[in-house]
Order: structure tokens, then sequence, then C-alpha cells
């Protein structure tokens, strides 16, 4: 494994900056920010941008700075992304790396990111796009 990801190889994963939970996170507009600026470098980059939506009957959609940056959004009723049945098939081929940012550390970003590496992912957690 390699510290440095590939463009070609990777995806980013902003997990669950929705509209209703933002509020409550702690420095949730700078974390908002981060996760645009990357959603910006890797849409320049040609990496795909996934975004998840936990309960968005709940917590409502995705902020709309971030909804709009994202190819796919997909909800899910699970803490990690990957418990959700047909999450993992919906990735792009042949990007194994998950660049993953958003909300809640403790919570939903952590199970994802547990459930990544345990289906054989390769994981970069951006830690100052995290929030709780």
């Amino acid at each position: 494994m390699t510290l440095l990801c590939k463009p070609d190889e990777c995806t980013l994963l902003i997990v669950d900056t929705q509209v209703r939970l933002m509020p409550a996170i702690h420095e949730g507009e700078n974390v908002v920010r981060r996760c645009v600026q990357l959603a910006t470098a890797a849409r320049e980059l040609g990496i795909h941008v996934i975004g998840t939506e936990e309960n968005p009957d709940g917590l409502g959609p995705l902020v709309p700075e971030i909804a709009s940056m994202c190819d796919t959004t997909l909800a899910k009723f699970h803490f990690s992304a990957p418990a959700e049945e047909g999450f993992l098939r919906r990735l792009p081929a042949g990007r194994d790396t998950l660049v993953v940012a958003g909300c809640e550390a403790h919570v939903c970003v952590l199970q994802t990111v547990i459930g990544l590496l345990e289906s054989g992912h390769a994981v970069k957690w951006v830690s100052d796009a995290v929030g709780s």
C-alpha cells in the first residue's frame, strides 16, 4: 500500500454532512468547507465523489454545497455504509482506495472506515474534514 493516492484508483466518500446534523457538529462550517475543497479537487482530478445520507427522512439531505459536488448520493440506515445492502457493489470498479471525510467521527465515519478496511479497501481518513 502506498501513502499517496492515484486519482484513477480512488474515490472520495463524504459521510453524512446533512442539513439537520451539521448545526450540532463542532466547527461544522469548517467541516463543510473542507469537504467542499476536497470535492472540488476530486472533480478536477476525475475522482468520483460519493455522498452518504444517514436516515435522510430524519436528518435531511446533504447540505447543498456538498450535494452539488457529488456524482452519487446514497441513503443509508446503518452507521457503517458498507453494511448497507449493495453499497460496496456501487463503488466505482478498480478504485479500491477511498478518501473519507464527513460526520460523525466516532460513529458513522469510524464504522464506515472499519467496514471498508474489512472489505479489503485502502482508506485515507482526512482528519481536518471530519467532525463530530
